[in-house]
């Protein structure tokens, strides 16, 4: 259970324009943070780590298509981006 959250400037940016697209995803988003605070493998999340250039990060599902990419370092959860499959990889 990560006990600090830091939030990338990207992850703000994108998130709040995907709210403004569709307001209707915004407790989605907050419930989906709530798990991630929680237990980032939770497996309602299909949280799963990533290969390639994003070594290191895991991504975990927010819709069918909406990812969230994180990582984490010892007791800190690291929000670095959200957006579609296609955009965040």
């Amino acid at each position: 259970m990560p006990k600090t959250i830091r939030i990338a400037a990207s992850f703000s940016r994108h998130s709040k324009k995907i709210i403004k697209r569709t307001p209707e995803l915004n407790e989605s988003i907050k419930k989906t943070i709530s798990k991630l605070i929680v237990n980032p493998f939770d497996q309602t999340l299909h949280t799963h780590p990533l290969k390639g250039k994003l070594k290191g990060k895991y991504a975990c599902s927010l819709t069918s298509d909406l990812r969230i990419i994180f990582r984490l370092v010892d007791d800190t959860l690291y929000l670095l981006e959200i957006g579609t499959h296609d955009e965040v990889y």
